[in-house]
């Protein structure tokens, strides 16, 4: 009989030494203490708190992430277009003084050409996203870039353009500044969110980059973001560009033969590109100033989230030397167990015969 109970005593405790090695391999597997939070006993509410807060922290660097994405893209477009507007200004003095007719028409076509890239460029997209379009960002901000200089404020300009004569030079700009401005169907290249009511007036697209912390880095393509325009200007590097090469496009070599209402004409020309210059300068560096805001928030949440999955590592993960020494420690004993059982096996089957 007592054979018998030492036998049943070793079983059990070979069993217990069976489980205890099933939950020591599963942690030298996962690497963790147990996949509920129970197996942490009174650490639990702190991991439950550790793995929120991380949770919650990897969802601002994701948002802030395709923000940057977005920002990046916008960029690019506004170094283009600043390529584009510095090359008019640096061009356009070749069209004062004794401009060569084959000069005006080349840059006349040229300008046309550029109005096309400019919108285009503005219609710019990243994740199916227009960037430029405000929240309406399923839509171009531009309905028909191709048809700019053909159409609208394009060829109202270049109509008006077309008018100079030797004494209403400053009524064909103050004219050709009110088309560049007019938000008027019909008129205004400018999708018709953008245009009229709540796209008129609506505040940049943002992200929260944290509590309470909200960062503005959308760009609507008809009015500036974070810059104020001088000069002769609309208001918007966009409709200040616009309007300088629509009015270029709009020249032809014979205006060149009406002295000073030409040259003051080309000269207000160029005083509206350098004013469209200087802004996109200005935005380009101020979206350069969000990008590294947006990049130090990114880089503070993912820092603090490092620390705090440190923490929680001490909370939910093993020590896996520790680990793999007990269960190889258990191993042995129950290899023990098992000889120790067979021996008193055999006690029992002797004492029975």
């Amino acid at each position: 009989m007592t054979s018998i109970n030492m036998s049943t005593r070793l079983s059990v405790n070979a069993t217990l030494l069976r489980d205890r090695m099933t939950v020591l391999g599963e942690q030298i597997s996962t690497g963790r203490k147990g996949n509920t939070y129970s197996t942490f006993g009174t650490d639990a509410p702190r991991a439950m708190d550790l793995r929120g807060e991380i949770n919650r922290r990897a969802s601002y660097e994701k948002t802030i992430d395709q923000a940057l994405s977005k920002t990046k893209v916008s960029q690019d477009v506004l170094n283009r277009i600043g390529a584009i507007a510095e090359k008019f200004l640096a061009s356009s003095t070749k069209l004062l003084g004794a401009a060569k007719p084959e000069e005006i028409q080349l840059q006349a076509g040229q300008a046309e050409a550029a109005m096309i890239e400019v919108a285009t460029l503005l219609n710019e997209q990243y994740g199916g996203e227009y960037l430029f379009g405000g929240s309406d960002s399923r839509n171009p901000p531009i309905p028909k870039p191709s048809d700019i200089a053909k159409t609208g404020m394009g060829l109202a300009i270049k109509n008006e353009v077309g008018t100079l004569n030797a004494t209403n030079a400053s009524a064909v700009l103050a004219a050709t500044k009110a088309l560049a401005m007019s938000d008027a169907a019909g008129t205004t290249p400018f999708s018709v969110f953008l245009s009229t009511g709540e796209g008129k007036t609506e505040p940049r697209v943002s992200v929260l980059g944290n509590d309470n912390d909200r960062v503005a880095y959308g760009i609507h393509a008809n009015r500036n973001a974070a810059v104020v325009s001088t000069g002769e200007t609309t208001g918007s590097w966009a409709r200040d560009l616009l309007r300088g090469l629509a009015s270029i496009a709009g020249l032809t070599p014979e205006k060149a033969q009406l002295g000073d209402s030409y040259t003051n004409l080309v000269t207000k020309i160029r005083s509206g590109l350098e004013a469209s210059v200087d802004a996109l300068a200005l935005e380009r560096g101020s979206l350069g100033l969000t990008e590294a805001r947006l990049q130090g928030l990114e880089d503070h949440h993912s820092s603090v989230s490092t620390t705090l999955q440190l923490q929680l590592s001490n909370i939910e993960e093993v020590d896996m030397a520790k680990t793999i020494t007990s269960f190889q420690t258990t191993q042995t004993q129950l290899e023990a167990s098992y000889r120790a059982i067979a021996v008193a096996q055999q006690l029992s089957l002797t004492r029975f015969l």
